[in-house]
């Protein structure tokens, strides 16, 4: 069944691709895995999924030792803790909700330790709503600005949270509103930012987001089904 929703969700990237002019190759799916078992992930690799999504750094950490050695590159797109980035430092591919500077340093930090550079992306949030987490969009190129002297840190894009809206067309101000603050970070011509992703649109508005620039989009509930949400305790 997931390997069957995984090809469904291609054939419409690959339509949303057309009607945009863009080349599908450009848009990366993120499986969002969170309350689902190990199994699950098994499946969506075996259905050709490479890059794996977790909310929550125990969730995460749990399942990266239950698929032990398949080739998957971890995202962490859930509200990142500064206390966490240590467990995930030395081998996450992607972390896509900075929106303190205060997080940053740690993630700099760490990444200093293990020798590399980590790749994130800066939270915004473009729908103001006071339940989500994120940079506020007039705030965001000063906000990268401050990241400038984090030399393990390398700021790739941009994410934000559509607002779930039961028309898809809802979501699309506030993609377009990142797309323009991407154009503007492309501006800074800052040594450690390369402003490559827009990682936006879920499985109720990928096809908007795609049309609108998105590079990254996180499908969960159209892979996988409904979710239960868990209990967060390290």
């Amino acid at each position: 069944m997931i390997a069957e929703n995984i090809q469904k969700i291609r054939e419409r990237v690959v339509l949303a691709c057309r009607k945009a002019g863009r080349d599908p190759a450009d848009v990366r799916i993120v499986a969002v895995s969170k309350t689902f078992p190990p199994h699950r992930i098994e499946e969506a690799v075996r259905g050709g999924i490479v890059d794996i999504g977790e909310n929550y750094i125990q969730e995460l950490l749990e399942k990266r030792k239950a698929v032990g050695s398949l080739p998957v590159h971890w995202h962490f797109v859930g509200h990142l803790q500064t206390n966490k980035v240590k467990y995930i430092a030395e081998w996450i591919h992607l972390i896509h909700s900075v929106e303190r500077v205060g997080l940053a340093r740690e993630i700099d930090k760490r990444a200093a330790q293990s020798g590399r550079v980590i790749e994130v992306l800066v939270e915004v949030n473009t729908t103001g709503e006071d339940t989500k987490f994120g940079v506020r969009p007039v705030d965001t190129v000063a906000f990268v600005r401050q990241l400038e002297e984090f030399r393990h840190v390398r700021v790739a894009g941009l994410m934000t949270l559509g607002p779930f809206l039961p028309d898809p067309e809802g979501s699309r101000p506030m993609f377009k509103t990142l797309r323009k603050l991407k154009d503007e970070l492309v501006g800074l011509r800052q040594e450690n930012t390369v402003p490559q992703h827009l990682s936006m649109g879920m499985s109720g508005d990928f096809e908007v987001a795609i049309e609108e620039g998105a590079t990254i989009i996180r499908i969960g509930t159209a892979f996988f089904g409904r979710r239960h949400k868990p209990q967060e305790v390290l």
